[in-house]
């Protein structure tokens, strides 16, 4: 077999991930639905005072290794940007209220990793988002890769 001409083979993608976490409170529940609805579809998630999650968060970046540095992108500059978009505006906050990403969601994990997404996508330059792991307890987790 004949290597491929030089210049012509793709660069290589590699993915990188950082993991941080974050305590919140919230609670499940749909303001178009009667409270026995909500009560029965949400359980104890529907305390009318809320309940908390130290929630762990996982970010994933894609892209090319650049030739000068040798990484995808600083792993510094992805921690700063999760802590300052996501870990600063939820930490030891109500997601109900107390989060502008979140207004007008019903704060579930999927609803929570979606936002996280919409947040963090255009922030992880020249980097690619591709994947967005938050766990809401050791053992439930949302995984969301990106709108289809």
């Amino acid at each position: 077999e004949r290597a491929p001409p030089v210049g012509t083979m793709s660069e290589p993608s590699v993915r990188i991930t950082t993991h941080t976490h974050f305590s919140a409170a919230h609670r499940l529940h749909n303001d178009s639905r009667d409270p026995e609805w909500n009560r029965r579809v949400f359980d104890k998630c529907n305390n009318p005072h809320g309940h908390g999650h130290t929630y762990g968060l996982d970010v994933t970046v894609e892209g090319p290794v650049d030739p000068v540095t040798g990484w995808v992108m600083d792993f510094g500059v992805v921690k700063h940007v999760v802590s300052e978009r996501v870990v600063k505006a939820c930490d030891r906050k109500n997601l109900n209220v107390d989060v502008p990403f979140l207004a007008g969601v019903n704060p579930t994990a999927e609803n929570i990793a979606i936002r996280i997404w919409e947040v963090l996508a255009p922030a992880v330059a020249p980097g690619r988002l591709v994947r967005i792991e938050l766990h809401e307890t050791e053992r439930n987790k949302v995984v969301y890769t990106g709108p289809s």
